[in-house]
């Protein structure tokens, strides 16, 4: 029975090993995004503008999943979802905001994930994140 046990925490252990980037213009937001995203194990970056970002995703630690609010101060959000699909095409990206925009082309569009902000959102957020990134291993 201990030996099953030591097995599961060893699974679970791995899957702390995933990093996440969150991409977020509100201090407020990222906080919480954070908080909840660690407490599901998983490690955090934090990223408030479109320069954090591509240093984050191009980083040599690497990020397995990008929650984003596109809605960045730097950049439009056309040319940093066509940068991340670029030079990282399998980087799964969840777009996390209020709408939208229907200013995203297809071939990206059909890349990413959307996730709307509500008031409730964070447990549908976070399924989507754990479902997203299982898929992808």
């Amino acid at each position: 029975m201990k030996i099953w046990h030591c097995y599961r925490f060893t699974v679970a252990k791995m899957d702390k090993e995933l990093t996440i980037l969150i991409a977020d213009r509100n201090g407020h937001v990222r906080d919480f995004l954070e908080r909840e995203m660690m407490a599901e194990g998983y490690k955090i970056r934090v990223a408030k503008n479109a320069k954090e970002v591509l240093k984050w995703v191009f980083h040599h630690d690497p990020i397995h999943l990008v929650v984003l609010d596109p809605d960045l101060p730097d950049s439009d959000e056309v040319p940093l979802l066509e940068k991340i699909n670029d030079r990282i095409p399998t980087l799964p990206v969840v777009i996390h905001a209020f709408s939208l925009e229907t200013t995203i082309p297809p071939e990206i569009l059909n890349k990413v994930i959307f996730v709307e902000k509500l008031g409730n959102s964070i447990e549908h957020l976070k399924k989507v994140v754990s479902e997203t990134l299982r898929r992808s291993k």
